[in-house]
């Protein structure tokens, strides 16, 4: 799960639960805010990642560690990004009868998401 806070223009945000600001140094370095850091659960030499939207808006979450990040993952995520943001016109809301579509297909298929999954379930 990502924590997050947003940094935006000094306009209010609403359902925020932590706001706070700091100050840029000379070198252009700052200290997260205590609060931030607590919300964030931030350590010392920890990461931390910064999202910048269109709209100005800038996400602060806690950095992955690089070594637990799946590459295959990253880069199906990079292709997924890159088509979304080069073709925004296949982007289609999830409507009652698509998602009664799925009910349909799946209908009579049991999941149980505590059972073990086989040994060779890797193979492939």
């Amino acid at each position: 799960m990502h924590y997050f806070c947003i940094a935006t223009e000094r306009r209010p945000i609403v359902n925020t639960a932590i706001e706070d600001d700091s100050t840029l140094t000379d070198r252009y370095q700052t200290t997260i805010p205590a609060s931030v850091r607590r919300a964030l659960k931030l350590n010392r030499r920890d990461r931390i990642h910064y999202m910048i939207r269109s709209n100005g808006e800038v996400v602060l979450t806690r950095g992955r560690d690089e070594s637990s990040q799946d590459p295959v993952m990253t880069s199906f995520l990079a292709f997924l990004e890159r088509d979304l943001q080069e073709h925004p016109e296949n982007i289609r809301p999830v409507t009652a009868s698509t998602f009664a579509e799925a009910e349909h297909l799946t209908a009579g298929i049991e999941v149980d998401l505590d059972e073990e999954l086989p040994e060779d379930d890797d193979d492939t």
